[in-house]
């Protein structure tokens, strides 16, 4: 029988605003970021304490784990991504990555690259086991809050400031299609289970989902009464989980084209929002400081889907929020928390705290960072036996380690130049390409005397 959405348990040890949450494929940790500067892994075994990573010297903006669960990647305002060991000696190596705020990080399926958005206006990828630049994206002409990688790592879809939503071409990095079709800023993206379709959670209140295949709208919800803060589909692309400043985080149903559920349990506005890699948990954080473990309940009676559908009546499905939505059955059902849920933060469970530390992958770790997850992640994450294991640290000598920064700093300038001189390179093409079109009209119109 399918039932509601309950509120397992909450954690508190943020001293501000969460930004992000996402759970170890594992299932056995739930990390979160804020805007005290710190990065938290919340194990869900009782007897393991939380870890607080500290590190970086600004508002930490986003987080990742890889696919297989061993690193964890880390944007901050201080232009820095960290890659940590999610373990409770908190090892983690760190370089300059951007000139400018980092948005968002994530991670191709397979783990092997790092993407990264910035305030400078640029995408980045990475490779991960070497922490090289690769290449950069360049097109948006304002802030960059969101970019993320499809499924098969072919394409990312990004989200700016400036009321866009691009797809680029991970193999010739070249911009395939621009969505123009926003009326606010877009804070997040997520691509569909499936890769059919793309969602984006914009400051419009909106909610949309647009077609890969059409390259058009395919949904519109206009549920939330405020800024959609972020977006996550469900593993089986049936339910779209999202969160906004009106303190509610809310449920779409993508094949009915509706309004599934609205959850009220934050108190101000709910900033981040997550499903669990096998969809049976959920998890969201706010403005309150806390971070949020909802059980999903309903997840396992529905049949996978292959794509969201428009609806047959008209090609975009609008739904408009409705003042009266706790009463309205066929417009979700709310669910408010009722009951206190059990509080993981209690002084006998206080974080440790974990400083930064540089680290080397060892030689036979670099073949188990990327290897997928055992498939034993349906067992409750609140009764299973986490462990984590430990990595021995590799120290580098300040000396090697400051210049290797400086060096780092010098090649980020030597990027940022070449993308200059790209620019006006392709700027000088286009118009001589120009000037050529123009004197061939000009000697096709002047015909010489018979």
């Amino acid at each position: 029988m399918k039932e509601d959405p309950t509120l397992e348990r909450h954690f508190k040890g943020h001293k501000d605003t969460i930004t992000c949450c996402h759970f170890n494929p594992n299932m056995k940790q739930l990390a979160s970021s804020g805007m005290d500067s710190t990065v938290m892994v919340w194990n869900f075994k009782p007897q393991m304490r939380a870890y607080r990573f500290l590190g970086h010297k600004d508002a930490v903006m986003s987080l990742k784990f890889s696919p297989s669960g061993h690193l964890l990647a880390s944007g901050s305002r201080d232009r820095t991504i960290r890659l940590w060991i999610p373990s409770v000696k908190g090892e983690s190596t760190v370089f300059k990555a951007h000139t400018n705020t980092v948005r968002c990080v994530d991670f191709s399926a397979d783990g092997q690259s790092l993407l990264s958005s910035s305030d400078d206006k640029t995408i980045k990828l990475w490779t991960v086991h070497r922490q090289k630049f690769q290449a950069s994206l360049n097109g948006h002409v304002n802030w960059v809050k969101t970019a993320k990688f499809s499924s098969d790592g072919r394409v990312v879809g990004s989200g700016s400031d400036d009321k866009s939503l691009k797809l680029w071409d991970i193999a010739s990095k070249e911009c395939i299609h621009t969505f123009f079709e926003h009326s606010g800023f877009i804070n997040d993206v997520e691509f569909h289970p499936n890769g059919t379709c793309i969602a984006s959670a914009n400051s419009d209140c909106s909610v949309k989902l647009w077609d890969l295949r059409m390259n058009k709208l395919l949904q519109h919800y206009q549920a939330h009464g405020s800024t959609v803060n972020s977006v996550s589909f469900h593993p089986s692309g049936n339910f779209l989980l999202t969160a906004s400043s009106d303190s509610t985080l809310k449920i779409m149903d993508l094949i009915e084209g509706r309004l599934f559920y609205t959850l009220h349990g934050h108190k101000g506005p709910a900033t981040a929002a997550a499903f669990s890699s096998t969809g049976d948990y959920f998890a969201s954080g706010g403005a309150d400081e806390q971070v949020m473990v909802w059980k999903t309940n309903f997840s396992g009676d529905e049949p996978t889907s292959s794509a969201p559908k428009p609806s047959q009546r008209e090609h975009v499905h609008k739904f408009t929020r409705d003042s009266n939505v706790v009463s309205a059955r066929p417009e979700g059902k709310a669910v408010s928390v009722l009951s206190q849920p059990k509080d993981c933060s209690a002084p006998d469970c206080e974080p440790v705290n974990v400083g930064p530390a540089l680290f080397n992958l060892p030689a036979n770790q670099n073949n188990q960072i990327d290897q997928q997850t055992n498939p034993d992640n349906n067992k409750d994450i609140f009764n299973s036996n986490a462990t984590t294991t430990p990595l021995e640290p590799q120290s580098i000598p300040p000396q090697l380690a400051a210049t290797l920064e400086h060096m780092v700093g010098q090649l980020d300038v030597l990027t940022q130049t070449v993308s200059i001189l790209e620019q006006r390179l392709t700027m000088t093409e286009n118009k001589l390409k120009e000037c050529l079109d123009n004197q061939q009209m000009i000697s096709l119109q002047i015909k010489p005397n018979d």
